[in-house]
């Protein structure tokens, strides 16, 4: 048995073969792919050969008209994608949890795994089932509305380029709200039973031990849901793509940044692939959200953590 020589560091050897495999998983499937797409972003191809051009590509992308002008539109509907979901999902993740969190909640446990269950569900599934839902000649949501005398006001929403992307965000919400609502939930149940008892000691109960004792104690993981949503939100292309295609239609009303990344890197239709321009739009993304996530890290967390404490 080896004793442990004052005032020398052991060298904990099971921490690095426990992290071994997570590290070189991790690298090869996600570090690797990203360093590459980065230097795809530095070059361009020149009668089949790769010349190094350094930030040309993001000076075409910005500037060139016949890119910046889908770029821009792709990033105005991202953030609209991201603006519905902050302010619909989460406030109602938070309002659910607060519901099933109370002790006088019967069948909690069937409304946790009922709200959860879409987010199980694959994007695929739920881009087709609710495109069979909203569509106008053989959806069931013109019968539904009808039946509650509220048939006047259907639209075919995926159609029209002012609510098509409105419409898929308010699906998405309905598929991931489980997510907030679950953290959000396991936060509330953290909360040391002392503390609301000294509350309930000052008269704090109800909606108010809730707004002065509850909410400020469950700020990290408010913003720990934020900055998934915005992560999220960012990444997002599975649902516009099942729904709307790689076009993103009507007239790229609902194309985002995955989407048109997706275009310009494979290529559709009449449209030539070009890998280091989807590179280049690729290496935008992982910029965007970079500096979305550092922000929270280094600005927003921080100041959680002290109004916390």
């Amino acid at each position: 048995m080896t004793k442990a020589v004052p005032g020398k560091k052991i060298f904990r050897w099971h921490i690095a073969v426990f992290l071994l495999p997570a590290v070189v998983v991790y690298s090869l499937i996600m570090v690797l792919p990203l360093f590459g797409t980065l230097q795809l972003s530095l070059y361009s191809e020149v009668d089949s050969k790769q010349i190094f051009v350094g930030l040309g590509n993001f000076m075409t992308l910005f500037g060139d008209p016949l890119w910046s002008g889908q770029f821009w539109n792709a990033l105005i509907n991202n953030i609209w994608l991201f603006i519905v979901h902050m302010c619909v999902q989460n406030p109602i993740g938070i309002l659910l949890a607060a519901l099933l969190s109370s002790p006088v909640l019967r069948f909690r446990g069937f409304y946790r795994g009922a709200i959860f269950v879409p987010t199980l569900l694959s994007f695929v599934i739920v881009g087709f089932v609710w495109k069979l839902i909203l569509s106008p000649l053989w959806g069931v949501a013109p019968s539904l509305m009808d039946m509650v005398g509220l048939k006047s006001l259907f639209l075919p929403w995926l159609g029209k380029e002012a609510y098509a992307l409105t419409a898929l965000s308010l699906v998405s919400v309905w598929q991931f709200i489980g997510i907030p609502m679950m953290l959000i939930y396991a936060a509330l149940l953290s909360i040391p039973d002392e503390i609301l008892e000294a509350g309930e000691c000052d008269g704090l109960t109800g909606l108010s031990a809730f707004w002065k004792i509850k909410l400020p104690l469950i700020l990290p993981s408010i913003g720990i849901i934020s900055i998934l949503t915005f992560v999220g939100n960012f990444n997002a292309f599975d649902l516009i793509y099942v729904t709307q295609g790689a076009l993103a239609g009507p007239n790229f009303a609902t194309d985002i940044l995955g989407t048109f990344m997706f275009r310009t890197f494979f290529g559709f239709q009449l449209q030539l692939g070009d890998t280091h321009m989807g590179a280049t739009v690729a290496s935008v993304m992982f910029l965007i959200i970079l500096v979305g996530v550092c922000i929270y890290l280094f600005g927003i967390q921080t100041r959680l953590r002290r109004y916390q404490f």
